[in-house]
C-alpha cells in the first residue's frame, strides 16, 4: 500500500466522491484533496477521513493546503473547471476552463512530475489534448475519463430495457464525451450474450438516444450534474493503474496514427495498467460508425481551434 499516492484536484462532488470511492474501497495509501476554497478541502477530507475506520484497508485523507501538498503522487485526477452558465459561449468556457488548466498543470509538472494524469474537466476530450501539450509528457500518461461513465450510462440503459443481467452487462462507447458520443450496441453484451439478439433495433435506438442524454437528465432533476457515477468511473481507472489489472477501458487518449488520426484525443477502447494507458484497441468500423466518428473529431478539433486562435499553445 505505501506509495499508492492519489491527488484529486477539485474537491467539489465529482472530486469528494472519487476520494470517497477510493477510501471506502482501500485502493489507496494517501489521498490529497486539493481545492482553491482550502476549507471545502479541509472539510470534506475530515467527513472522508471519519469514514475510513469502516474500509477494508486504511486510508490517509489529507486536505492540501497549498499546490505544494500534491508532492510525489502516483496518479492525480483533475476535476478543477467552471460549468457551462447562461449567456456563455463555448469559446468563453473553453478560455476559462484552459486557464484554470494552465495553473493546474503547472503544479503538477512542478510537484509530481511522475504521475499519471486523469482529466475529468470539461469540455473533456479538448482539455485532456491541452494537458498533454503543456506537459510535453508521453500520451499513455495523459487520460480523460469519458468512455468509463458514458459506458456505465449505457449499461444502466440497457439493463432498464431488459430487466436482467445487472452487473453481467459491458457496454462499450466511444468518441467524443459529448453529443457525439458513439454508443457500439453492436459489440455491447449482456452476460456475454450480444445485445442485438437481445433486443430490438427499435430498442437500440432508444438506448442509444438516452445514453447521450444521461447526463442531462440528471441536470433536469438535480439542478447540478451527476457525481456519484463520474466518481466511481474516475475510482474504476485509478484503481486498474494502481494495481496493474489492464482492463479495457474507453477512454480518451491522443492518438498516433490509429483509426487514421493524429494530434487529438478521442474516446477509444485501451488498455489501462500500471503505465497509464498500456495499448490502443483499434475497432473496425463500418461505414455508418465511421462517419460518426468522423463527426467526433471534427467537433474535438474545432474546440483546439479556438484555443488555437486565441494563441493558446504559444
Amino acid at each position: 500500500m505505501v506509495g499508492r499516492k492519489v491527488g484529486i484536484v477539485g474537491a467539489g462532488f465529482v472530486g469528494a466522491t472519487t476520494a470517497y470511492s477510493l477510501t471506502v474501497h482501500g485502493t489507496c495509501h494517501e489521498v490529497i484533496l486539493y481545492d482553491i476554497a482550502t476549507d471545502i478541502a479541509l472539510g470534506k477530507a475530515i467527513d472522508i477521513g471519519q469514514s475510513t475506520s469502516y474500509s477494508p484497508q486504511g486510508t490517509i485523507v489529507t486536505p492540501a493546503k497549498d499546490a505544494s501538498d500534491l508532492k510525489n503522487c502516483d496518479i492525480i485526477v483533475i476535476t478543477a473547471g467552471v460549468p457551462r452558465k447562461d449567456g456563455m459561449t463555448r469559446e468563453d468556457l473553453l478560455i476559462i476552463n484552459a486557464n484554470i488548466m494552465k495553473d493546474v498543470v503547472g503544479n503538477i509538472k512542478k510537484y509530481s512530475p511522475n504521475a499519471i494524469i486523469l482529466c475529468v474537466a470539461n469540455p473533456l476530450d479538448i482539455m485532456t489534448y491541452l494537458i498533454h501539450k503543456m506537459t510535453g509528457w508521453k500520451r499513455n500518461r495523459i487520460i480523460g475519463m469519458a468512455g468509463a461513465l458514458d459506458s456505465a450510462r449505457m449499461a444502466y440503459q440497457i439493463h432498464k430495457k431488459v430487466g436482467y443481467g445487472s452487473g453481467q452487462i459491458k457496454a462499450i462507447v466511444i468518441g467524443d464525451h459529448g453529443q457525439n458520443m458513439i454508443p457500439l450496441p453492436e459489440i455491447s453484451t449482456v452476460g456475454g450474450i450480444p445485445l442485438n439478439q437481445i433486443i430490438s433495433k427499435t430498442d437500440m435506438k432508444e438506448i442509444i438516444e438516452k445514453t447521450k442524454e444521461g447526463g442531462a437528465e440528471i441536470v433536469k432533476h438535480l439542478g447540478t450534474s451527476a457525481y456519484y457515477a463520474p466518481g466511481r468511473a474516475v475510482a474504476i481507472m485509478v484503481e486498474a493503474i494502481l494495481d496493474d489489472s489492464r482492463i479495457v477501458m474507453p477512454s480518451s487518449v491522443i492518438l498516433d496514427g490509429e483509426y487514421g488520426q493524429k494530434n487529438i484525443a478521442v474516446g477509444v477502447p485501451v488498455v489501462l495498467g500500471a503505465k497509464g494507458v498500456q495499448n490502443i484497441i483499434e475497432l473496425e468500423f463500418d461505414k455508418e460508425i465511421q462517419e460518426k466518428f468522423n463527426k467526433s473529431i471534427i467537433s474535438i478539433q474545432e474546440g483546439i481551434d479556438i484555443l488555437k486562435n486565441n494563441n493558446f499553445f504559444e
